[in-house]
C-alpha cells in the first residue's frame, strides 16, 4: 500500500506544491510513524509534534511558497540548540538543558521553509562513532536492530532510514555523517571545509566538523545541501569556490561525465592498529569497483604514503576536543567513562602538545591533497567491518574503545583532518540483508563531482528501492 513516505523529498515538495497534500498532512504521517516505530528504534530524543503542526499551519497559509525545503520536515540532530527545545547532547551532564537562542543551521532551516519534529539521537557530546548513551535507547539499524547504527548522527540515519523523515541533517567531525549512513543504507555527504557556512568547520579545532545531509537518494542530499549552504554570500571552501553550474542538485539529477578513480585500501591508522577490511566489506568495494569500470570511468589503485605519526597525532586532537566539556569537580562523574577519558587526558595535554599536533596535521592534509590531485575522486570502503552489535564497544577502557573505533572506522578521519567533501553510498548489501556502503573521496570543493558520481551508481545499483522491515 502507498503511503506518502514512499516518495523521495524532491517528490514530497512537488506534492506539496501541487496542493496535492498539505504540510499538516505531510508532518502527521511522520509523526505518526515516529510514535508507532520509534520506541524500537532509538532514533529521536525529543519529539516536538505541536510545534511542528502548528509551523506546518504557518507556512499553508503563507503567499511565498518559493522555499528550497518549503513544507519539508526533518529533525535537528541534537548536537545543535534550538530555542525552547531540550539540548541534552547525548549526556546526563545537560539533560535539563533547554536552550533560549538557537544555532545558525536551525535557522538556515528555518529560513528554507523546513519543519522542525524534533531532536535526533547523539552519543555524548559526539565524542564515539556510535550511539549508546545513557540518556536514551540506543539508535538500531532498522536492517536488523540487534545492530548499532553508528554515530554520531545516528539518531538522524535511522529515521531517515525508517521513513521516520524524508531526509536530515547531520554533522561530521571523524565520520559522523558516513559511519551511521553506511549502517542504515543511506547516502551520506560530509561537506568541504567551509562549504556550509553555518557549520563550516573553519573555526573549531583543527578544522574537523562540518554538517552535512543524510537521505536516500543522491538528489535528495543535494537537495538539503543546496538549503544548507543558504542565501549567504560566502559559500566557500579553503581551496576553491562553489560550483560555477549553480545548485549542486543539478549535478546530482544529471549524474553527467566520466572521471578518472583511484581505488585505495590504505588508511593512516595502518602503522599503529591492526586494520583488517572484512569480506563483506571489501565485497561493497569489488561491487562498486565492477559498476564504475562498467560506466566506464578510468580506475587505477593508490596507496597512501606510511603516516605513523597520524594516530597520536589525531589522538591529541580528539582529546583536546573534549577538554572543554563543561563538567567541573562531581560533576565528572555524570559523564560516561570514555567521555570522562577523554575530558581528563584532553585537560593533561600542553599547548605545545596541542601546537605540534597541530602543524603535524596540517602537513598531512597538503600531503594527502597532493597524493590525490591527479585523479577526481579516490575509492574505498566506508566502513572496514559489518554493523557493530549493540554493547560491543568497551565502555570502561577508553584505550580499547579508541581502537575499536579506528578498526570499525579507520576511513573516515583523514578525510576530515584534510578538509575534503566525501560522500558513503550504499552500493551492497551481506547475505543477511544489511547494507553495507563505499566512499567516494573528492577535490577540495568537488561536490558536484561526488554527487554526479554517486547518481550514476544510484541508477545502476538501485539502493532507493531497497527498504528495511519497518517501511
Amino acid at each position: 500500500m502507498f503511503e506518502l513516505h514512499h516518495l523521495s523529498a524532491q517528490e514530497q515538495w512537488d506534492w506539496l506544491h501541487r496542493r496535492e497534500i498539505s504540510p499538516r498532512e505531510l508532518v502527521s504521517h511522520y509523526l505518526e510513524r515516529i510514535e508507532r516505530l520509534d520506541p524500537q528504534l532509538g532514533a529521536f530524543v525529543t519529539v516536538t509534534g505541536e510545534a511542528a503542526l502548528e509551523r506546518a499551519d504557518t507556512l499553508a497559509h503563507a503567499e511565498d511558497r518559493t522555499a528550497a525545503l518549503w513544507g519539508l520536515p526533518f529533525a535537528d540532530k541534537d548536537l545543535t540548540m534550538r530555542a525552547g527545545v531540550p539540548a541534552k547532547f547525548g549526556s546526563r551532564l545537560l539533560a535539563d538543558f533547554v536552550p533560549d537562542t538557537s544555532d545558525e543551521l536551525p535557522q538556515t532551516l528555518d529560513a528554507a521553509g523546513a519543519i522542525s519534529l524534533g531532536k535526533t539521537n547523539t552519543p555524548e557530546f559526539g565524542m564515539p562513532s556510535y550511539t549508546e548513551s545513557r540518556v536514551a535507547p540506543p539508535a538500531r539499524t532498522p536492517w536488523n536492530t540487534a545492530l548499532g547504527a553508528g554515530g554520531s548522527s545516528g539518531g538522524a540515519a535511522v529515521a531517515v532510514a525508517a521513513g521516520l523523515l524524508p531526509f536530515a541533517p547531520g554533522s561530521d567531525g571523524g565520520g559522523s555523517i558516513r559511519i551511521p549512513a553506511a549502517a542504515t543504507g543511506l547516502v551520506g555527504l560530509k561537506p568541504s571545509r567551509g562549504l556550509v557556512p553555518a557549520a563550516s568547520g573553519i573555526g573549531s579545532l583543527a578544522g574537523l566538523p562540518v554538517a552535512g545531509p543524510i537521505a536516500r537518494t543522491v538528489a535528495d542530499a543535494a537537495m538539503l545541501l543546496d538549503a544548507m549552504i543558504g542565501d549567504a554570500p560566502f559559500p566557500y571552501t579553503l581551496r576553491a569556490p562553489r560550483s560555477p553550474e549553480g545548485p549542486l542538485l543539478g549535478s546530482a539529477v544529471r549524474g553527467e561525465g566520466r572521471y578518472q578513480i583511484a581505488v585505495m585500501t590504505t588508511t593512516p591508522w595502518d602503522e599503529a592498529y591492526e586494520i583488517t577490511i572484512a569480506p563483506e566489506a571489501r565485497d561493497a568495494l569489488d561491487r562498486a569497483v565492477r559498476e564504475v569500470s562498467a560506466i566506464g570511468h578510468g580506475l587505477e589503485e593508490l596507496a597512501l604514503e606510511p603516516s605513523p605519526d597520524y594516530a597520536p597525532n589525531f589522538r591529541t586532537i580528539w582529546q583536546a576536543g573534549a577538554a572543554s566539556i563543561p563538567a567541573e569537580g562531581d560533576a565528572m562523574e555524570l559523564l560516561e567513562p570514555l567521555t570522562r577519558w577523554l575530558v581528563r587526558r584532553g585537560r593533561e595535554l600542553s599547548a605545545r602538545q596541542l601546537a605540534e599536533a597541530l602543524s603535524w596535521l596540517t602537513g598531512f592534509e597538503r600531503s594527502v591533497i597532493r597524493q590525490f590531485a591527479h585523479v577526481d575522486a579516490v575509492l574505498t570502503p566506508t566502513l572496514a567491518m559489518t554493523p557493530r552489535p549493540l554493547g560491543w564497544y568497551d565502555q570502561e577502557d577508553g584505550e580499547r574503545n579508541f581502537e575499536q573505533q579506528v578498526q570499525y572506522t579507520p576511513f573516515t578521519s583523514f578525510v576530515n583532518v584534510c578538509g575534503l567533501p566525501a560522500i558513503t553510498l550504499p552500493v551492497h548489501e551481506t547475505a543477511e540483508g544489511v547494507p553495507m556502503g563505499v566512499q567516494l573521496i573528492g577535490r577540495p570543493g568537488g561536490e558536484a563531482t561526488l554527487l554526479a558520481l554517486g547518481a550514476q551508481l544510484e541508477r545502476r545499483v538501485g539502493w532507493q528501492r531497497r527498504h528495511p522491515p519497518q517501511w
